[in-house]
C-alpha cells in the first residue's frame, strides 16, 4: 500500500469514547478499503486499539491528560510527516488535538469547530446537535461527506484473545459451569454515575445464589469498590478483580460474560463490544447520548426532571438518579439475561448453566 492512502485519526481521551471510535474505523474500512488507518491516541489505549482489526497502526501522543504539550505535539507532527497522510480526522474538539496533523502537514484536516483552531482544521465542520444528538454520531459523522444526513452507525466489535481468557480463567480461580454475570461498579468520571455500592453488594449476593458466577471487574483505584461488594456478598461465587487486571484482560474477561451490570462507563462499552447482554445504569448522563453500541441490553433510567444535568457530582445533593433504581429491577434485567442463554459462553467445561 502507498503511503498517499493513510489515514490519521486523533482519537479521544476516554475508554468508553476509544470504543465508540471503532464505528468510524469499521465505516472507514468498508467505505475505503483502500486507506490504512492510523491512530494517535493516549499510551493506555495502544493495546485496546490492538483489538480493533481496521486499524493498522496505533501510535502514542506521550502528554497527560489535559496537557497542551506543544513541544512535544509539534515534534510528534514534523515525524509523522514521512507518513504523507492524505486526510486526518480530529475527534476531539480541543485546540491541541488539531496540532501534530497540522505540523504532519496533512492537507485535509477534518473537525467540528471546536476552540479557536482556525487554519488548524481546514474542512471545518458545523455541530448539528439535533442531528448528531450522540457522541458515536459525531464520530462518524466526520469520517462520511457532510451530506447533513443522520449517519448509520455499525456497531464496535472488539476482538476477544480466548487463550488470555483461559489463563486468566486458570490464574484467578475462576473456572466455572456457572453463567457469568460481570458487576462494572466504577465511573472515573465521578459519583453522580455511580450506582450505590450498596445496591452492587445486594445484587452480587442475589445473583451468587440464583447460580450465578459474579466477577466484579474494574481498575485499581477502583479496588475498593470491588472489596465493598465481597464484603456485602461473602460468596465463594462473588470474585473482586478490581485491579487484577489489565485492560484488555478485561476485555477478554467480558468476553465471557452472559450479562454485564453496569455504569455508564468505559468498561460498559467494552462489554458491549465483546457481545454480553449489558444491563446499564444511568444517573447523571443520558443512554441516548453515550447508549451501549449493542442490540443485547437493557437501559436502566429513571429520567428525572433534573436528568441528565452531566455533573460529577449531584448539584442536589440526593442522587435521586440512581438511588431509585432498584435492585429488583436489574437483577431481573441481569437474571432474564442469564435465562434467555444469550451473551457469551463462560469459561467452564460446558456452555452457561442457563442453557440446560
Amino acid at each position: 500500500m502507498n503511503a498517499a492512502s493513510k489515514l490519521l485519526v486523533v482519537g479521544p481521551a476516554w475508554v468508553g469514547d476509544m470504543v465508540m471510535a471503532q464505528s468510524l474505523y469499521r465505516d472507514l474500512a468498508v467505505r475505503r478499503p483502500d486507506v490504512e488507518i492510523h491512530v494517535l491516541a493516549p499510551g493506555w489505549s495502544l493495546p485496546l486499539l490492538g483489538r480493533m482489526p481496521e486499524v493498522a497502526r496505533a501510535i502514542e501522543i506521550d502528554v497527560a491528560h489535559g496537557e497542551l504539550g506543544f513541544a512535544k505535539r509539534r515534534a510528534l507532527g514534523l515525524c509523522l510527516r514521512a507518513e504523507r497522510y492524505e486526510r486526518a480526522i480530529v475527534l476531539p474538539r480541543s485546540l491541541k488535538a488539531a496540532l501534530v496533523p497540522y505540523f504532519a502537514r496533512v492537507p485535509v484536516r477534518t473537525g467540528f469547530r471546536g476552540e479557536w483552531r482556525f487554519g488548524l482544521i481546514n474542512d471545518m465542520r458545523k455541530l448539528d446537535t439535533d442531528r448528531l444528538d450522540g457522541t458515536v454520531l459525531r464520530y462518524v459523522a466526520l469520517g462520511s461527506p457532510d451530506t447533513g444526513e443522520r449517519p448509520r452507525v455499525q456497531q464496535p466489535k472488539l476482538a476477544v484473545d480466548a487463550e488470555n481468557r483461559r489463563a486468566l480463567a486458570e490464574r484467578l480461580g475462576l473456572v466455572s459451569d456457572r453463567p457469568v454475570v460481570a458487576l462494572l461498579p466504577g465511573a472515573e468520571y465521578g459519583p453522580a454515575k455511580r450506582w450505590p455500592i450498596e445496591n452492587f453488594g445486594t445484587l452480587a449476593e442475589r445473583l451468587a445464589q440464583a447460580g450465578a458466577a459474579v466477577w466484579v471487574l474494574g481498575s485499581a483505584a477502583e479496588k475498593p469498590l470491588g472489596e465493598q461488594i465481597g464484603e456485602l456478598a461473602p460468596d465463594p461465587n462473588v470474585h473482586n478483580l478490581c485491579g487484577a487486571t489489565t485492560l484488555v484482560d478485561a476485555v477478554d474477561l467480558l468476553g465471557a460474560a452472559v450479562a454485564a451490570v453496569s455504569n455508564d462507563s468505559g468498561l460498559m462499552h467494552i462489554a458491549a463490544a465483546v457481545g454480553a447482554h449489558v444491563v446499564a445504569i444511568y444517573g447523571s448522563t443520558s443512554p441516548d447520548f453515550t447508549p451501549p453500541l449493542t442490540d443485547a441490553k437493557t437501559v436502566c433510567y429513571l429520567n428525572l426532571e433534573c436528568s441528565p444535568c452531566f455533573e460529577r457530582q449531584c448539584p442536589l445533593k440526593h442522587l435521586n438518579c440512581l438511588q431509585g433504581i432498584a435492585v429488583d429491577a436489574v437483577f431481573e434485567a441481569a437474571i432474564n439475561a442469564v435465562a434467555a442463554g444469550g451473551g457469551n459462553p463462560g469459561v467452564g467445561q460446558s456452555r452457561v448453566a442457563a442453557d440446560g
